[in-house]
């Protein structure tokens, strides 16, 4: 490196004084400082005078004894740095300390050259967009939103669904596993919230189409209905997990599920992200800022790692109670979920609205697409609380209900009153109703005798 700058600039990502031995490490840091502050490399003399080294001459090698070196520079990097993620290791252990030490391992594993070069703009655009158009998102199962999102879900991806405590977090995930599961596609249900079983009941009436009231009146159908649709869907796994557990916990769970039956997942849904804590750092569940940028930074890593649609919800705060709009200020814990986040959705949902089987998702944040602010109306089933496109100009399920049963209480009405007019008492003054057919026949005899004495 002091013979040819050019050697230390394409290995300065991973250039660390602490992989060297004391005899030279003195050089190192020389090295590295002066090319830091002055931008170029010292030359030997300057080594010498500083350091009290002198280093052999080697300006005679040629380009393979560059490939040479840059690969063996590589393997010293990376095995020296998982030698002192191991002694550190080994101390957090002794401590009781655990979080923190796959990260040591992963990062020191994970160090290597730039190889990578980029995309050439220029060489070659019909293979860049070509490749760009076979990349089509996973359908949500709710066409409106497909074509905001510009055809759905992109796997690595991380979609949060943020609304207020009872707003239908867990419903809108759920359903997603619904839809997802018909379409053919394997998940896992992640709740650290409600049971396995309140979960699986829910998903059985939105699988089933069996109002939620009626689910353990029916088991024999239920069972039956379940089976059948087992064969045409996508496997499906329901976990529960306690609050405060972490992304490794889910990892591991991924992990085992796949070597025991198999399983590669399409999708995780995680309900929810408020209830995570984080892997990398010890933060306080008070600091919700902090805690939730690692959180959502861990959750988008792990989609990006099993390759997967990632969906988690989150709650909004005090301040969006009253609103029927929703922006970034309402999110609870902050702003650094959503900069993390590549989708982002408020959930509206009113008192009336749900009473006419309604729902809206407000584009708070999409990365891929120009749906920012954008409304999307979903209808709603209080029955079987499944929620899917709402037809234009149609009305949802319970409000079509309603109006059935308002047009059978009006036909069973036989009674039809008599049409009447009001008119002027000439000798009273008072206001009288006489039938409309009597007051015809009046009016055609005083037209009939001014017509005779005309």
């Amino acid at each position: 490196m002091l013979d040819d700058a050019e050697k230390f600039v394409r290995v300065q990502n991973i250039f660390d004084v602490a992989n060297f031995d004391k005899a030279i490490k003195p050089v190192a840091e020389f090295l590295l400082d002066h090319a830091t502050k002055y931008k170029t490399i010292p030359d030997k003399t300057q080594v010498k005078a500083v350091c009290g080294y002198e280093p052999n001459d080697v300006s005679s090698l040629d380009d393979g004894h560059t490939e040479w070196f840059l690969a063996e520079f590589e393997k010293f990097s990376r095995q020296k740095a998982l030698e002192r993620a191991i002694l550190k290791s080994a101390d957090l252990l002794e401590k009781g300390t655990f979080e923190p030490v796959e990260k040591l391992i992963k990062d020191a594993v994970q160090i290597s050259l730039v190889k990578d070069m980029g995309t050439d703009y220029f060489e070659n655009p019909r293979e860049r967009l070509e490749h760009l158009k076979q990349r089509t998102g996973v359908s949500t199962g709710w066409s409106e939103l497909d074509r905001l999102l510009y055809g759905g879900f992109n796997r690595g991806d991380l979609q949060i669904f943020a609304g207020g405590s009872g707003s239908g977090k867990s419903l809108i995930m759920q359903n997603l596993s619904v839809n997802w599961s018909v379409a053919g596609l394997n998940g896992i249900y992640v709740t650290l919230e409600l049971s396995e079983e309140l979960c699986s009941m829910r998903l059985d009436s939105m699988f089933t189409e069996t109002a939620t009231t009626g689910i353990l009146s029916k088991i024999d159908d239920i069972e039956l209905k379940v089976s059948m649709l087992r064969r045409r869907c996508g496997a499906l796994r329901v976990k529960y997990m306690p609050a405060q557990s972490n992304v490794n916990d889910i990892r591991a769970y991924v992990r085992e599920l796949q070597i025991q039956t198999g399983m590669k997942p399409d999708f995780v849904c995680v309900d929810y992200l408020d209830l995570l804590m984080p892997v990398t750092a010890k933060v306080s569940p008070n600091d919700l800022f902090v805690k939730d940028k690692y959180v959502s930074e861990e959750l988008r890593n792990l989609s990006k790692e099993l390759g997967v649609i990632l969906v988690s919800a989150s709650q909004l705060n005090r301040s969006a109670v009253e609103e029927v709009e929703f922006d970034h200020s309402h999110i609870s814990g902050g702003i650094s979920k959503i900069n993390t986040a590549d989708n982002v959705f408020g959930i509206f949902v009113s008192r009336h609205m749900r009473e006419q089987g309604r729902y809206q998702i407000q584009a708070m944040k999409t990365r891929s697409s120009n749906g920012v602010g954008k409304k999307i109306d979903l209808a709603f089933d209080n029955d079987t609380l499944r929620i899917f496109d709402m037809p234009e100009g149609a009305m949802s399920p319970t409000a079509q209900k309603s109006t059935d049963i308002l047009k059978g209480i009006k036909s069973s009405s036989t009674t039809k009153p008599k049409r009447t007019d009001e008119i002027v008492d000439p000798e009273t003054g008072e206001i009288v109703k006489k039938p409309a057919d009597e007051q015809s026949n009046k009016l055609k005899q005083l037209l009939s005798n001014i017509k005779t004495s005309n």
